[in-house]
């Protein structure tokens, strides 16, 4: 089990990592998210030793990693695949590992084998691709056989059937009772790898919670629906039945309407009472992504000019003309990307949740 209390890690007048308190536990894959320059790898490199925190406490089994008697084969980590001598073949980087270590040679084949690097094991390392190096990176975390890993972006270069073996991997260390830890920016495969997530933004801590938890918390599910004869004004009159049948229809850049607050079946019963025909009725449910995406809007230290989300969260006071129902506004119109969704109705998603 990985262990923060307090975690706090300055650079001069810069904070990188703030009172960060959280619970990495094992038999979970741990999806460790936020950011550019949220503090996530400067957390990792603490967590394994690399970096003093200027406050506060990290234990690995209950101890610092400095203190932890043969630490190599207790913690793995990748945290930089390039960090190999170019000059050194794969087999000769893994056995100066192993000997440092006292990890009998056999070992290193065997790490080989799962990473599915044996054919290219006596190749200098300085000739392999970007998702190659990943792979050597990975069988270095390996080579101990240890409880606890830590990866940072380890799909970084792999190709579909890598990632594909990466995530098959994760899920199999976390099946086998080990703890690990996951960084990557790919939320496509965090949904369907990690059980667990601790997300960051500037050094702090957003969020600590079960994936699905995350999800519900920070979206909400919609009906997609789009009006036949949208020219004659329909549109508007299944938007005020909808407000007055107690929901919310926001209207989104293609004119097809969001609903939210009542479900399919009944949007179809208010169509048909006023004789409304619909070309679309379909339903949304929330991506990881477009949870992570509203928990994180505020905490992006690098934004493009240009970046449609750039300030997409409206004043308070915004409504859309459609948006009829009492209450708080949630958006006054859908960011043309499409993966955005509001809060549920009248409900701020909390920024930090502690885990039981």
């Amino acid at each position: 089990m990985i262990e923060a209390a307090g975690l706090t890690k300055r650079y001069g007048a810069k904070t990188a990592v703030h009172d960060l308190t959280f619970e990495v536990r094992p038999g979970h894959v741990t999806g460790f998210l936020g950011p550019n320059g949220s503090g996530k790898s400067t957390t990792m490199r603490m967590i394994v030793g690399l970096d003093r925190p200027t406050s506060g406490t990290v234990t690995v089994g209950g101890r610092p990693f400095r203190q932890t008697p043969n630490a190599p084969r207790k913690v793995g980590a990748l945290l930089d695949a390039q960090a190999v001598h170019g000059g050194r073949s794969a087999r000769n980087h893994l056995l100066s590992l192993a000997q440092l270590s006292g990890i009998p040679a056999s070992r290193v084949e065997e790490v080989l084998d799962v990473v599915g690097l044996r054919d290219v094991a006596g190749k200098r390392s300085k000739g392999f691709s970007l998702g190659m190096g990943q792979r050597l990176g990975i069988a270095a975390a390996l080579l101990g056989d240890p409880q606890v890993l830590l990866f940072d972006e380890p799909v970084n270069g792999l190709d579909p059937e890598g990632i594909y073996w990466v995530r098959t991997l994760m899920k199999r260390l976390a099946a086998e009772g080990r703890t690990v830890l996951v960084s990557s920016h790919l939320m496509s495969e965090m949904a369907v790898t990690a059980d667990h997530l601790l997300v960051i933004g500037r050094g702090r801590l957003l969020a600590d919670m079960s994936v699905r938890e995350f999800i519900s918390r920070n979206s909400a599910d919609f009906a997609r629906v789009r009006v036949a004869d949208d020219a004659a004004g329909r549109t508007g009159e299944l938007a005020a039945a909808v407000a007055e049948a107690g929901g919310r229809a926001l209207k989104e850049p293609d004119g097809a309407l969001r609903v939210t607050g009542i479900d399919l079946p009944r949007i179809s019963d208010l169509a048909h009472k006023a004789d409304i025909r619909l070309w679309e009725l379909s339903p949304h449910h929330a991506s990881l992504e477009e949870a992570y995406m509203r928990l994180t809007q505020d905490v992006v230290d690098y934004r493009s000019t240009d970046d449609e989300l750039a300030g997409f969260t409206p004043p308070e006071d915004e409504a859309h003309p459609l948006d009829t129902a009492p209450g708080p506004p949630e958006v006054p119109e859908v960011p043309a990307q499409g993966w955005y969704a509001p809060p549920p109705p009248g409900q701020a998603p909390p920024q930090t949740r502690s885990r039981p």
